[in-house]
């Protein structure tokens, strides 16, 4: 994989500390010079001329060597010394003054020496050429840091793609390495096919779209499946993110696109993937993301690369979104985005297979049955999936077993869905008491209404954000869902707080994460399903109304009027009164049921399956059969107590 080298921070705090360097270093030098200049000081006696005069007079002297201003003394006892005359003055002359005869100033065997070695040369020059030198060698640091800069504001519209190379094994990702999205990958086969073979299609006249969008929700396997094709067609993948083309000039991610598309031509055949395109491919006009002139420029580029003067027959584009709705009409008219692949949420046997997948590098025990997981958990990604395989390995591995065990993974798919175990919370035996008869009221309420999952565990120890749970799975999975099983699912929502009304005359905050679900539930119902009969088939509400991730937008303006919102509000409490109604009928025909499992929940705090079927047999309610097909959308009613 090819990257740019990351522009490393602290620049001021870079160049000060080479300017120390250098000055460290011209320290040195000095102290060098300086100590090499005073070396033979140290190891030779200096004396003065008149003392020279002296031993000359003594007869201590044997010879005496003249090096430009400097004496070199030789004494009798074979020692030296060392002195200093003028220099423009002989040293007889100069023995002379101190009263020495010439036969005297003889006896002393004066010798005259030119200098000469490295003192000669290196030290005139080092106090020329020192100085000099040292600022040459600021000026060198000070050239570097400039050109630096230089080079990044030269590159700053470069592109910033990641490139992974076709023989590159370690990441080299091919479809068999994708569990599940059969559709999806059976409309990429085409695109893979082209770039084998794109013969075969121009002398046919076909041509291949040229943009593959790739949507779906967070966690599907949109990047996964892109790099699959690149791995199937065997051609280089330059991948980045939509956000990686805006920066605060202007120009800048128009320029980045340029040069990806000429770096990409230069590979051809080669695909071009962008994720999450909706940073730079929003609307114009819209005023979503506010008017970023910067972000419409890199938009219009893109535009004009994909299908513009130039067109691009051996480069694909495909890019990753979760948000389509948002994207601007030119992305996805023919000739751009003209293919468009909808990777769904996978059904129970693309989750085992995906798990599978990730199973494969970790140690699993025999009693490991992974179809019971993929049934346990509708309505995960693949990357839940994958969390969900590391945490049963994480749990395992903390508790110091070797393997993962079944009871690991089921552990980790409720630590997925609300969060960790809260063991050490302390709660009263009041606010247990309370919790039991919630979450009985949530079971129960499931197990006698008609079109409810049944239920799979119940339980009042704390987890995440919930005070206690009740784990509802279905049996099949379906896309469609009808009137009959939302009012159902909106009363078994409303069986904790109607329990806790019933049993002790009062309500806690721990409904308020119920009530808001079955309020959102009813007010679907009417606004966007025209499920209303007073209301009728109109939808005041969709997808595309100013949404963000599946959100509301509390800034987009409602398409009617106040008297229909009114009537909206007003058929909304209408749900919501007759679910409490019916739950409260409910609970108080089988109430021996409900303080069954209330007390059981007290002494054991959680019940599985089979535990709780067996309670509710007792007192003559059947389990849901097995040919049932109940809801998959919200496997788990929880509560914030």
């Amino acid at each position: 994989m090819a990257s740019k080298k990351p522009v490393k921070k602290g620049g001021m705090n870079q160049f000060a500390s080479q300017i120390v360097t250098a000055l460290l270093i011209f320290l040195f030098l000095i102290f060098a010079f300086n100590a090499y200049q005073g070396y033979v000081t140290e190891e030779t006696e200096e004396i003065s001329i008149a003392e020279v005069a002296t031993l000359i007079q003594e007869g201590e002297v044997t010879e005496i060597t003249v090096e430009g201003d400097k004496l070199t003394v030789v004494l009798a006892d074979e020692t030296e010394r060392i002195s200093q005359k003028e220099r423009e003055v002989a040293l007889s002359e100069t023995l002379a003054l101190y009263g020495l005869t010439p036969a005297q100033i003889g006896e002393a065997n004066i010798v005259s020496k030119e200098p000469s070695g490295v003192r000669v040369w290196l030290l005139p020059i080092l106090s020329i050429f020192a100085p000099i030198l040292f600022i040459l060698f600021l000026f060198w640091i000070l050239s570097r840091q400039v050109k630096g800069s230089t080079m990044q504001a030269f590159s700053f519209g470069q592109s910033k793609a990641r490139v992974i190379d076709p023989n590159d094994k370690n990441q080299k990702v091919t479809f068999k390495d994708v569990a599940g999205a059969h559709e999806a990958k059976e409309e990429l086969v085409e695109v893979v096919d082209f770039l084998k073979n794109p013969k075969k299609f121009i002398d046919i006249g076909a041509r291949i779209p040229k943009g593959v969008l790739l949507m779906g929700a967070p966690g599907t396997g949109k990047t996964l499946l892109a790099r699959a094709v690149a791995g199937e067609a065997k051609v280089p993948f330059f991948y980045l993110s939509g956000s990686e083309f805006v920066e605060m000039f202007v120009g800048v991610g128009a320029s980045r696109v340029r040069d990806l598309f000429k770096m990409a031509k230069k590979g051809a055949p080669a695909i071009i993937f962008v994720d999450e395109i909706d940073a730079v491919g929003r609307h114009r006009g819209s005023g979503m993301g506010g008017g970023h002139d910067e972000r419409e420029q890199t938009l219009n580029q893109i535009l004009v690369e994909m299908d513009g003067f130039e067109p691009n027959e051996k480069i694909i584009v495909m890019a990753a979104t979760n948000r389509p709705d948002v994207l601007d009409p030119a992305l996805l008219r023919p000739g751009r985005f003209d293919r468009r692949v909808v990777i769904d949420l996978p059904d129970v046997r693309d989750r085992e297979e995906i798990l599978n997948v990730h199973a494969e590098k970790k140690s699993l025990g025999e009693d490991v049955k992974l179809k019971v997981i993929a049934q346990r958990t509708p309505g995960f990604s693949g990357a839940d999936l994958a969390n969900l395989m590391n945490e049963g390995a994480i749990l395992a591995a903390r508790e110091g077993r070797k393997s993962v065990t079944q009871f690991d993974l089921i552990r980790s798919v409720e630590k997925v869905m609300l969060g960790p175990e809260r063991k050490s919370r302390i709660i009263t035996e009041e606010e247990k008491k309370i919790t039991a008869y919630h979450e009985g009221g949530h079971a129960l309420l499931a197990s006698v209404l008609p079109n409810a999952d049944p239920v799979h565990k119940v339980t009042i120890v704390a987890r995440g954000h919930a005070g206690g749970y009740t784990l509802k799975l279905p049996i099949e999975e379906r896309r469609l869902q009808s009137k009959k099983e939302f009012l159902d699912d909106i009363v078994v929502s409303l069986g904790g707080y109607t329990a806790e009304q019933m049993i002790f005359g009062d309500m806690t905050t721990g409904a308020s994460n119920d009530i808001s679900v079955a309020t959102n539930l009813a007010r679907s119902m009417v606004t966007k399903y025209g499920m209303s009969e007073k209301i009728g088939p109109v939808a005041f509400e969709d997808d595309n109304t100013g949404g963000y991730l599946g959100g509301r937008y509390s800034g987009g303006e409602k398409n009617y009027s106040e008297s229909v919102a009114a009537e909206v509000d007003k058929e909304v409490s209408t749900i919501m009164n007759e679910a409490h109604k019916k739950a409260q009928e409910l609970l108080e025909k089988h109430k021996g049921v409900l303080d069954a499992i209330a007390d059981e929940l007290m002494r054991v705090e959680t019940l599985e399956q089979e535990e709780y079927e067996k309670i509710i047999i007792a007192h003559g309610i059947q389990p849901k059969k097995k040919d049932k097909s109940p809801d998959p959308t919200k496997p788990i009613d929880s509560d914030n107590k």
